[in-house]
């Protein structure tokens, strides 16, 4: 039993089905440059300018090959469109605003979430705190670092500017503490 308050998923959103962790949550204010120089722009799925509708790329299997095409508006572009027999090219397939940002490496799956939040869904890294509140159901957040609290993913302390997180830090594969260097 945790004292980590209450858990508006119960148990059943934002945790790792496999290991049983929560997903962390964190402010990006918290990482700001690790964040910044990180993460990555999401625009969504591509998609047809002309109608909406899914975009393929132009290689895919699903089109018909470039001889069939004879009635479409063929243009050699690297996208295609079913619905309107439309081709088009990259910058036509995606709006100019992302829709999110994340990030995918060195072990970590890290997605924005709200308005100015990191969301951790895999990490290497776990520590104990407090449930979110209904905001995000069933996910723990990072800044309330509580020993009697939840588990959850975490960053490391290499993400924050002087070296250590603002919480204790465990590794997934050992239970072992890790210390900030220095």
């Amino acid at each position: 039993m945790t004292n980590a308050g209450i858990d508006y998923g119960s148990g059943l959103t934002n945790v790792d089905r496999e290991t049983g962790i929560r997903y962390g949550v964190i402010s990006q204010h918290s990482v700001t440059q690790a964040w910044c120089d990180s993460s990555e722009a999401d625009y969504g799925e591509p998609t047809c300018p002309k109608c909406g509708c899914k975009a393929l790329d132009s290689g895919d299997d699903a089109i018909p090959p470039t001889e069939q095409r004879e009635h479409w508006e063929y243009n050699g572009n690297d996208f295609a469109c079913l619905a309107c027999e439309y081709t088009f090219w990259s910058d036509q397939a995606y709006g100019d605003e992302p829709q999110g940002w994340s990030y995918d490496g060195d072990g970590y799956q890290l997605v924005d979430c709200l308005d100015s939040d990191i969301m951790v869904l895999k990490s290497d890294f776990y520590t104990f705190g407090n449930y979110c509140s209904p905001c995000v159901p069933g996910a723990v957040s990072l800044e309330s670092d509580n020993p009697d609290g939840a588990k959850a993913y975490c960053l490391g302390h290499d993400w924050f500017e002087e070296g250590k997180a603002p919480y204790r830090v465990f590794r997934v594969d050992n239970d072992q503490e890790v210390l900030p260097e220095g």
